[in-house]
């Protein structure tokens, strides 16, 4: 019996330590930076992921830009971002990058931002014990410009 539980307790171990070793590597995530375009009128995205642009850019209804990088007009009162309505606009892809047109132009002296959804991010189990990470939490990065 003890001969038995010694041999199951090393095959464990063995097990754990192959399920451990074949895991992958954490992906870096995406970095996109964004500029403005077209005599200001337009917003660039660059660096997003090549793969991402081609699932997006087949999206029939045209919405699939707006859940991944929606652009918004900054409040006075910043506290109140999370409660703003997306800007209306088009998206199209150009060479590797997304280009933003919002149907009424940048207003001079305003500031707006990008809500960029890393979708990727903060899918470990461990990122939910540590706390970095709630059920139901999508992670997002503001990036702020002016026109």
């Amino acid at each position: 019996m003890h001969k038995t539980f010694r041999l199951i307790a090393f095959l464990g171990c063995i097990g754990l330590f192959f399920l451990l070793s074949c895991t992958q590597s954490a992906k870096q995530p995406n970095t996109i930076t964004i500029a403005l375009t077209n005599n200001k009128t337009s917003l660039r995205f660059n660096g997003l992921d090549p793969g991402v642009i081609g699932e997006v850019s087949r999206d029939t209804i045209g919405k699939g830009w707006q859940g991944l990088v929606p652009v918004y007009r900054m409040p006075a009162d910043t506290d109140m971002k999370n409660y703003q309505t997306e800007q209306p606009g088009k998206y199209r892809v150009v060479d590797s990058a997304v280009v933003f047109t919002p149907d009424t132009p940048f207003a001079a002296n305003q500031t707006y931002f990008v809500r960029w959804y890393r979708f990727e991010s903060g899918k470990k189990a461990s990122d939910y014990l540590r706390g970095s990470r709630r059920p139901g939490q999508t992670q997002f990065t503001d990036l702020i410009f002016k026109q």
